[in-house]
């Protein structure tokens, strides 16, 4: 009879458990995605040259992007599209300093409220000497391509096969195991190609196979280029060949190649499972041939800042490509839409696995990353602190909590920096760095020095990971950042005493950068951004049982509200004419919709103003000349208005801008063929609308209901 009670009193325990109401979207048992159909039927296929359908190998900190032959065969037929890097977080280089520039000649001072003389890094291009600092300390630091890594095949007369020459191209990327395959024929032989990157270091294993290598007429080919100290450095400068140097030292199988640029080194080694021979064609381009009778050829290739002595396997790579993926997807989230017969749903699913494969290869290292990943240089290759919130903020919200905190532990090293910054402005605390480098140099630039909205990132993220894992040491290690950036963000407000309120401005650019800095006051976003942010720092203080910042509270409770006009939040309180036919305002971020995006309204935001104003900005707004970020922001604010299907259209924006590659990469311009924050953004837009946010009831609050998009997700984190 006991232990009949016992059962019985078990099975009344699970019953209750299971009656009880479960997370929005969540999924029971029977029900669980299968992961690996979700991501393998978006796996990649090339069937043609396309420069714009590069594909890549990474490890998040490092990447390897390849042609249709699998390998970097053809880098300057690529070279305007999107370019075949091999980038990796280390590999930097800085031009020597021989004008003996110093930071401070980029300092100029501006007087922006009547009660600061501030020195702010800028672009002075009225002083000479001051406009060639800025543009040095611009480009330097910058980003390293580490050399190109292809194939050369002789054809029959022995010339050297060109794009052209390529048929029957078949390639395919396995999202679900990193693996590229590519296939093609040469004068009617087939070549097959194997690629995959290492998650062990910074390396790429290849298998290729051809009775072309029995003939000796497959070679591996390494070339060696030379920054260009240009915006977008796409790899390919195989001028200047003087400025640096590359030596080998070959030994049976392996090839080891010494890099030196100025005072920075690295080694690049190539490991054969065949005796090979090396030739130099000319000063940093170099080919190696196998040894003949062989028609299948293994090439491991690795990277480093230090010799590399433990030649890696094929096999190695492959297992541990294989083993590290699966974990990937069968970890945190996923999102099923195979089950909606919206027919856009299956393009939002592409983007959203994509996102994933793209982000996890090339965005998951241990600093924050440019806005092309590990690509091709944009910006020299140095981060955004404004973009890092989205490129990394998904990451918590899809339950990755881990890759989120490698990254944000850069705002430690660059504490020192951002202080200094702070301090000869005249303000408390720390001012985050916006254009910078590992090492958390401030770039001059005329328009980051006065941003604002990337100050509140920290915060905003260090509370993704403590929600994720709300533990005493969370509150501990990240204080310090979240408490000096809310010393900042409480004196930069100026005090109006007419009103008896406080401003956000003159001196700011905002997050729409079309602004002048000398006459903004008041954007939109970042005031709620600047209530929210420091809410939450209190919140912080009362769980580590500290008692509220005076300071804090008197900005919180006296922060100016959003400037509305007939109903309708303007664009900046300094700009009442926002969205008249004559207006010059309805470019760029259209960022008085941010203002409810990733953020909460806060009782901030009256939800009547914000649904009038999306209607405004929705309907008049520039959409052409935005950015990739924009469209999940748009979706975000829907969602949190209630516009599910606005948050669908949004999302899927019909403008070049929101144009997804057959890789996934989000295009731009020209100027930038990828931009990995629009990747970010559509992952933490789809958890949000599908997980929904603090306080939300409705499920997949971000999807119509209209019968045709049964979504079905699990392990997503709401939003605050």
């Amino acid at each position: 009879m006991k232990k009949i009670n016992i059962i019985l009193l078990a099975l009344s325990i699970v019953f209750l458990w299971s009656c009880k109401e479960k997370p929005t979207g969540t999924l029971e048992i029977a029900d669980k995605i299968d992961r690996k159909a979700v991501a393998t039927r978006h796996n990649v296929k090339i069937t043609a040259i396309d420069t714009l359908g590069s594909l890549n190998v990474g490890n998040g900190k490092f990447s390897y992007t390849v042609d249709v032959t699998g390998m970097q065969s053809f880098p300057e037929f690529y070279a305007n599209g999107v370019p075949l890097g091999t980038q990796s977080e280390w590999g930097w280089h800085t031009t020597p300093n021989t004008e003996n520039f110093s930071h401070g000649e980029t300092l100029k001072a501006y007087n922006f409220n009547g009660d600061k003389n501030s020195l702010y890094a800028i672009q002075n291009r009225s002083d000479e000497r001051a406009m060639a600092a800025a543009d040095y300390f611009r480009m330097n630091p910058h980003r390293l391509q580490l050399g190109n890594v292809g194939l050369q095949i002789v054809k029959a007369d022995g010339s050297i096969a060109q794009p052209q020459d390529l048929k029957d191209i078949n390639q395919e990327l396995n999202v679900y195991t990193g693996k590229i395959t590519s296939e093609f024929t040469v004068e009617g032989e087939k070549v097959s190609v194997v690629t995959y990157a290492n998650f062990d270091d910074d390396g790429i294993a290849v298998k290729i196979a051809s009775k072309l290598l029995d003939e000796g007429r497959i070679q591996l080919k390494l070339r060696f280029p030379y920054p260009t100290n240009e915006f977008a450095d796409r790899g390919v400068n195989y001028q200047d060949s003087e400025k640096h140097e590359t030596t080998v030292k070959a030994s049976g199988k392996t090839f080891q190649f010494t890099r030196t640029l100025d005072d920075d080194v690295y080694y690049v080694s190539t490991t054969l499972n065949s005796n090979a021979n090396i030739n130099e064609v000319e000063k940093h381009y170099f080919t190696i041939s196998p040894e003949k009778n062989n028609e299948e050829l293994e090439v491991y290739v690795s990277f480093s800042e230090e010799k590399q002595s433990n030649p890696v396997t094929f096999s190695k790579v492959e297992a541990n490509s294989i083993t590290t993926w699966n974990t990937f997807w069968q970890s945190g989230g996923a999102v099923d839409f195979s089950e909606c017969t919206d027919p856009r749903a299956f393009e939002i699913e592409r983007r959203v696995v994509l996102s994933q494969y793209l982000t996890r290869s090339q965005c998951a290292g241990n600093f924050p990353v440019q806005e092309t990943g590990l690509t091709y240089n944009s910006w020299y290759g140095k981060p955004h602190m404004e973009m890092y919130w989205w490129h990394a903020a998904h990451y918590a919200l899809w339950g990755r909590t881990e890759l989120i905190e490698q990254s944000i532990d850069w705002y430690f090293t660059a504490f020192d920096g951002a202080k200094d910054i702070a301090k000869r402005q005249g303000y408390k605390g720390v001012r985050w760095q916006k254009m910078t480098d590992h090492q958390a140099g401030e770039a001059p630039s005329n328009v980051g020095a006065f941003l604002l909205w990337q100050q509140p990132h920290v915060i905003y993220l260090a509370e993704l990971i403590y929600r994720n894992n709300p533990t005493q040491a969370n509150l501990e290690k990240y204080k310090t950042l979240i408490f000096e950036t809310a010393d900042f963000m409480a004196s930069f407000p100026t005090y109006d005493a007419e009103t008896d309120r406080y401003n956000l401005g003159k001196g700011v650019i905002p997050a729409q950068e079309c602004f002048d800095k000398t006459e903004t006051f008041n954007p939109p976003m970042e005031l709620s951004y600047w209530k929210w942010a420091l809410q939450k720092a209190q919140e912080w203080r009362k769980r580590l049982n500290l008692e509220p910042n005076n300071d804090w509270q008197t900005i919180i409770d006296k922060l100016v509200p959003m400037a509305e006009k007939d109903g309708v939040y303007l664009v900046a309180e300094s700009v009442p004419n926002s969205y008249s036919e004559t207006s010059e305002h309805t470019i760029d971020h259209p960022a008085v919709l941010g203002a409810i995006s990733f953020l909460p309204h806060n009782n901030y935001i009256d939800l009547e103003t914000m649904n009038k104003t999306f209607d405004v900005v929705d309907s008049v707004w520039t959409w052409h000349h935005t950015w990739g970020w924009d469209f999940p922001l748009e979706a975000m604010a829907a969602t949190r208005l209630n516009r599910p299907e606005d948050a669908v259209k949004g999302l899927l924006r019909d403008e070049i801008t929101n144009t997804y590659l057959p890789s996934g990469h989000n295009y731009q311009t020209p100027r930038l063929t990828l931009y990995l924050p629009g990747n970010g953004g559509v992952l933490s837009a789809v958890a949000l609308m599908c997980a929904g946010y603090d306080g939300n009831t409705v499920e997949n609050p971000g999807f119509p209901k209209d019968g045709k998009w049964n979504v079905k997700w699990e392990g997503l984190k709401p939003m605050p």
